[in-house]
């Protein structure tokens, strides 16, 4: 069966018609997917769905549908959509770059989610939890093996963490940085995809792993470190999601 996404049938998430890949990879922007084109083996056609885009590549044996779903929340639900009604995954990777939350992490580190939540949803006038979307889970696990894959992954320079990550459309800054911390002690970092690509594939029954290097960091501690180059950091973040698909 054809694995090229232009020809491949549309269908619910999981349809045994479509055709299988080893893992979607998505990023946000074109800087978080460039890494993995480098060493692809082959690359098929980039394919517009939408605002993103997609094309499928073989990085050795491991046949990857890499998708740049553009930045935000609904940028990247709409795209996981898309790609889980084109094909079948092993699994689903989000990569590219975040901002470092908790006091800890330094540019440079590379955060594996082994959570995930919203950093602004708050229903908790109607009894809901923080980062809770009504109707929804409180939050959303990372995959036990896949998280296994990327403790096991090697990093050059930095430090891997894992941990907690948020998501949110609105950034965390000097001004929120505080009451952020305070309502999530545990988070790492926050990003603007991985919960809403994660709610998706808990929709859809598929594993799901967010892999990410800390471009600059939240709040006032923002200028007293170096920011890192949104390519460099996803690079970073690239190589241990490569050993998490077996690349």
């Amino acid at each position: 069966m054809s694995l090229d996404p232009t020809t491949a049938p549309l269908g619910r998430a999981g349809d045994p018609d479509l055709p299988i890949v080893d893992a979607v990879v998505i990023g946000a922007m074109e800087e978080e997917v460039r890494p993995f084109l480098a060493p692809a083996a082959q690359a098929g056609a980039d394919v517009g769905a939408g605002h993103a885009r997609a094309r499928l590549v073989a990085l050795g044996d491991t046949r990857v549908l890499l998708v740049r779903s553009g930045i935000g929340l609904v940028n990247a639900a709409s795209a996981t959509v898309h790609a889980l009604t084109t094909v079948r995954p092993r699994a689903v990777v989000s990569t590219g770059s975040a901002g470092g939350l908790a006091a800890v992490v330094r540019v440079g580190d590379v955060i594996v989610g082994d959570d995930y939540t919203y950093g602004f949803a708050d229903a908790t006038a109607f009894g809901y939890v923080r980062g809770q979307v009504p109707g929804m889970p409180v939050s959303y696990p990372a995959d036990a093996d896949l998280l296994g894959l990327a403790r096991a992954g090697v990093l050059g320079d930095g430090t891997l963490r894992v941990g907690q990550m948020l998501s949110g459309d609105s950034f965390v800054t000097a001004a929120n940085v505080t009451e952020v911390r305070e309502a999530f002690p545990s988070a790492l970092s926050t990003d603007m995809e991985s919960t809403a690509i994660a709610q998706v594939c808990h929709s859809f029954g598929v594993p799901f792993l967010s892999v990410r290097g800390v471009s600059d960091l939240c709040g006032p501690a923002a200028g007293e470190d170096f920011h890192l180059g949104v390519d460099e950091a996803a690079s970073r973040a690239a190589a241990v999601v490569r050993a998490v698909v077996g690349a």
